[in-house]
């Protein structure tokens, strides 16, 4: 279990138990997220609810409390869940709380969510958070190793801090292999975000560590996940480790200064 004073270690967790370490957000900053994104329900709904008050007007007798009660309900289910898995599909795993707290959630590899992480955790998300007042979700936090809720534990997700005023991780180039300069010039790393590279990063440098099968086995599940956010096909004629290193030397010239 990790520590409680300060950022919690977790990461990618190789075959060889090697960390690649991150950090995880913990229970204040999601509890803040959640409030922030309740309030953003809460406005919502407000809108909606006027708009069928006048509806209910309209329609008069005994249909216009009826139509109103039956919306209401539809649409505080596809509030509470539809928004928190809608907005992590397609914000790369953040909601609008998660944004202004700089958290965001990815999967246990490290790579973006997909619909069905973020729709597995708002499910959940409806009994342990909204249901039952957070309680199970902040046990469930507190006593897991990598500060998961249930629904985390379930999807395979995490969720991670993002600030800036953490400690900066020393620079590294990574330099063109031999004969590859043609295939990094042809990557377009346009899509990959700052924690994303740090992913290929954090792997790149502690491969060294791992054996030759938890090596191809690491670099292939992250390369796998890379070449899916790059919206490319996963390549087949360059070995992953070359790939990762090809990513993150022409994700350094991109954004170099």
């Amino acid at each position: 279990m990790a520590t409680r004073g300060g950022p919690p270690a977790t990461g990618i967790v190789t075959p060889e138990a090697v960390l690649l370490e991150f950090e995880t957000a913990g229970v204040a900053s999601r509890t803040v997220a959640e409030l922030l994104d309740l309030g953003a329900v809460v406005v919502a709904f407000s809108v909606v609810l006027i708009a069928l008050t006048f509806v209910a007007a309209a329609l008069g007798g005994d249909l216009g409390p009826t139509v109103v009660a039956v919306v209401s309900l539809v649409m505080g289910f596809v509030m509470l869940v539809g928004y928190p898995a809608a907005m992590e599909t397609f914000w790369d795993g953040r909601t609008l709380g998660k944004a202004a707290m700089g958290l965001r959630v990815v999967t246990r590899e490290g790579a973006p969510v997909r619909f069905r992480h973020a729709a597995i955790r708002a499910m959940l998300g409806l009994v342990e958070i909204w249901a039952l007042l957070g309680i199970p979700a902040v046990v469930s936090i507190i006593s897991s190793r990598r500060d998961q809720r249930l629904g985390d534990l379930v999807a395979g997700t995490l969720v991670l801090r993002q600030r800036a005023g953490r400690r900066a991780s020393p620079p590294v180039s990574f330099g063109v292999p031999w004969n590859w300069e043609s295939y990094v010039q042809s990557l377009d790393v346009s899509p990959l975000t700052d924690e994303q590279y740090g992913v290929v990063r954090a792997v790149l440098l502690r491969v060294g560590e791992l054996s030759a099968a938890a090596r191809w086995q690491v670099t292939t599940e992250v390369a796998t996940a890379v070449a899916g956010r790059l919206r490319m096909p996963v390549p087949t004629q360059v070995p992953p480790e070359m790939f990762l290193l090809c990513v993150a030397t022409a994700y350094q010239r991109r954004h170099a200064r």
